[in-house]
Formats: structure tokens, C-alpha cells, sequence
């Protein structure tokens, strides 16, 4: 009885060592930077060529974009903000006049158009040049859609129900938008190749007409010269609010995936290998998906799928494992807290597969870290500002290990999590 009495209390010892091992926190005690007001979406990348990630936030109240500078160490120089459009909601960065360093470009929804910022070289910016786009713009990405080399745009526009293409002069000026039609209330547009042809084509999701039923995610094939074919619409779940493309059946093409808010859903459409798709199969994904990212959670070769949902009473994330050609198990659903509203998947602790952060819409993010077969511990929060709206993992210190940088509303700032470096 005593040797059973002791072996029970070094198997309890261990126990709590391993669990307390396993809740260590990741991350470092936050630290705030002032933005604009209303910080809107946020996006790190090298904007004055040293090496390493700054940061760049769109600021809707104020109507402006804060560059917070890398000083190397994950710490960040004041915000220097430069004025835009009004109501700027989704930011992204690339290289458009092929000088070698990233400008930047802002959707703005108050102001039907996109503007965009011209580096100097050094991560200051020349005055935004403003480009009209169709009504209430509320998505923007980059891709060279032409195949000329350089980076176009292409904007989703809620109200007018199309996508707006600007293509690229080659020196970061863009000629007049010329708009396609995307289906009722365009709210997300992803570029892939859809067709195997080589070149960009878009999927855009649209929320449809009031009361937002049913929405569609329309695909328009690019025929190779930035112009496009009439869109082909795709029935979706109510509400569709985030669209993204990766191989679910490993067939070599892209396939689709949709969050639909309102039905509680996310719809996966596997393409015929010529940019037309069979008709949705849906998975339930707990109440109010919000957003999709998809990447190999259990390290099988396959792609998974991760939805933010955001319910009346909680929130949480679903977790969709892949079978292996498309079709998905059953959602897990990871049940944490109200509000959840943008996901990012990357590895946060070194082990080589993929974990996830979580802006919550709450004074804190939530991290989930994978073990390593697409199942996951949900980790202490980390507190951040409220509101946290948008999520970026990125290596902020030089140090290899991804760090978080989130974008607070109503403090008017972002929070920088240092990743401590030493697992989980």
C-alpha cells in the first residue's frame, strides 16, 4: 500500500508539472502603441528595408494609416499617420512601383475607393493617391492579375454589387477601375488560379439582399489579360462572411471554402479542374462563423480548415479536419468566449505545426496550440486592447519565433505579444 501510495504521488507530481508546463505562457506581457482612432485592420511587413517587420494599420475613425517602425527588437518607433479617404477597413501591402520595397493600399467603405501609399524607401510614404472603385468598398488584395510582373488590384464593393479591377501602370500608378459584376453585397475576394491556366482568378463572396438570404460566392475567371468572364455564382449559406481557396482534394486545382454567419456553416465547393465547381457541401461550424483560414493542422498532407464563430452566448472555433480528398470530419468546436471575429493560423511555438491566434473583439486574443494531430489546448488568453478586431503573426524581434500583433478599436492602439521563444 505505501509503494502504491508513492507511485500515485510522483504520478500526480508529474501530472502537474506537465500541465503546468503545458499553460506557460507563450507570449510576453503585451505592449500598447498608440495608433489612429479606430483601428481598423492591420497587416506586418519589411516597410524600410532593414530586415525586419514593421507594422501598418488602417484607422477608420480618423481616417488615416499609423507606420509603427521595427527598431529591431519587436519594440516600435510612435506612430507616424498619413491621412486617407474616409471609413478605410481592409489594408494590404505589396511592391507596385518595383523599387524593391512594399507600398501599401487601403479599401476605404465611407468613400467608394482605394488609396494608395507610395514608399519612400525608408517606411515614409509619399500622400495617398486616391482611386475610385465601385460603391462601399469593403475588401482589397493584390496580385498580378495581368502576368506583366507587377502587383493590380482588384476591390470588393458592397453596395454595388461588383469587383473593381485597377491594373498597374508598372511604376505604382493604376489605370481607371473597370468593374465586374460579383453577385448581392460583395464581402470577402480571394485571388487564385482556378482554372489551371496560370493566372489569377477571383472568388468574391456576397452577403446578398436584405434579409441576406441566400448569399453566393461568385467566380470570375481571368482570361488571361486581367479582363474577366462574366461571374459565375455559386449557392452559399446566408450570409456569407469569408472566402478563401487552397487543393481540399488534392487534385492539384483550388478548391473553395465560405463562413456563412447566418446558417451556421461553411461551404466547401471542390473544382471540376476547369474553374467551374460542383454545388456546395456543408459542414456545420458553430453559430456566427465570421472568418476561414485554411492550412494542414494535423500534418497528413492535406488541408484543414479553422472558422472563427461569434454567438449570442459564446464564441469559439471549429476546427475542420480534411479525410483526405474534400470531404471534412465533423467540426471540433473549441468553446472560449463571446466574439470572435478574424483568425490566423501560423506556427507560434516552433514545433513545426500549425497553431492559432484569435482577435476576439474583447480586450484579449486567444491562442490555440496545436499537438500536433489538428487537435488543440486552448492556452491562456493574452490581454490586448478592446475591440481587437484583426490579427498578424509575424516575427516582429529578429529571433525566428512568430510574435502576434493585434489592432485594438477602442483604445486607438496595437498590442505587440513577443513569443518568448521556448515552446509551449
Amino acid at each position: 500500500m505505501r509503494n502504491l501510495l508513492i507511485s500515485l504521488i510522483i504520478a500526480l507530481i508529474f501530472l502537474i508539472s506537465i500541465n503546468a508546463f503545458a499553460f506557460d505562457p507563450l507570449f510576453c506581457t503585451r505592449i500598447d502603441y498608440f495608433a489612429g482612432r479606430e483601428p481598423y485592420s492591420l497587416c506586418a511587413i519589411d516597410l524600410n528595408g532593414d530586415g525586419d517587420n514593421d507594422l501598418a494599420v488602417a484607422n477608420w475613425y480618423s481616417r488615416d494609416v499609423s507606420i509603427l517602425l521595427n527598431n529591431g527588437d519587436g519594440t516600435f518607433e510612435a506612430a507616424v499617420n498619413y491621412d486617407i479617404w474616409n471609413g478605410p477597413n481592409s489594408i494590404t501591402a505589396a511592391d507596385f512601383d518595383g523599387d524593391g520595397d512594399n507600398d501599401l493600399v487601403v479599401a476605404h467603405h465611407d468613400s467608394d475607393g482605394a488609396s494608395v501609399l507610395m514608399n519612400n524607401g525608408d517606411g515614409t510614404f509619399q500622400a495617398a493617391v486616391i482611386y475610385a472603385a465601385g460603391s462601399y468598398p469593403t475588401s482589397v488584395i493584390a496580385a498580378d492579375l495581368d502576368g506583366d510582373g507587377d502587383s493590380d488590384l482588384a476591390v470588393a464593393n458592397r453596395s454595388s454589387g461588383n469587383v473593381s479591377i485597377l491594373l498597374n501602370e508598372g511604376n505604382g500608378s493604376f489605370q481607371a477601375a473597370v468593374n465586374y459584376d460579383a453577385g448581392n453585397g460583395p464581402n470577402s475576394v480571394f485571388a487564385a488560379d482556378l482554372d489551371g491556366d496560370g493566372d489569377d482568378d477571383l472568388a468574391v463572396v456576397g452577403i446578398g439582399p436584405y434579409p441576406y438570404n441566400p448569399g453566393t460566392v461568385s467566380v470570375l475567371l481571368n482570361n488571361g489579360d486581367a479582363t474577366f468572364q462574366a461571374a459565375v455564382g455559386y449557392a452559399v449559406g446566408d450570409h456569407p462572411f469569408s472566402v478563401f481557396a487552397a487543393d481540399f482534394d488534392g487534385d492539384g486545382d483550388n478548391d473553395i471554402a465560405v463562413a456563412n454567419a447566418f446558417s451556421d456553416s461553411v461551404s466547401v465547393f471542390s473544382n471540376n479542374g476547369d474553374g467551374t465547381f460542383m454545388d456546395a457541401v456543408n459542414y456545420g461550424a458553430g453559430i456566427d462563423p465570421r472568418s476561414v483560414f485554411a492550412v494542414d493542422f494535423d500534418s497528413d498532407g492535406d488541408i484543414d480548415l479553422a472558422v472563427v464563430y461569434s454567438s449570442e452566448y459564446n464564441g469559439g472555433v471549429s476546427i475542420l479536419l480534411n479525410n483526405g480528398y474534400g470531404t471534412f470530419q465533423s467540426a471540433i468546436n473549441y468553446w472560449y468566449k463571446f466574439g470572435p471575429i478574424s483568425v490566423f493560423a501560423a506556427d507560434l511555438d516552433g514545433d513545426s505545426d500549425q497553431d492559432i491566434a484569435v482577435a476576439n473583439g474583447t480586450p484579449d486574443i486567444s491562442v490555440l496550440l496545436n499537438y500536433g494531430d489538428g487537435t488543440f489546448q486552448v492556452a491562456p488568453d493574452y490581454g490586448a486592447g478592446y475591440g481587437a478586431i484583426s490579427i498578424f503573426a509575424a516575427d516582429l524581434d529578429g529571433d525566428s519565433y512568430l510574435d502576434l500583433a493585434a489592432a485594438n478599436q477602442y483604445p486607438n492602439n496595437v498590442s505587440v505579444l513577443l513569443n518568448n521563444g521556448d515552446g509551449p
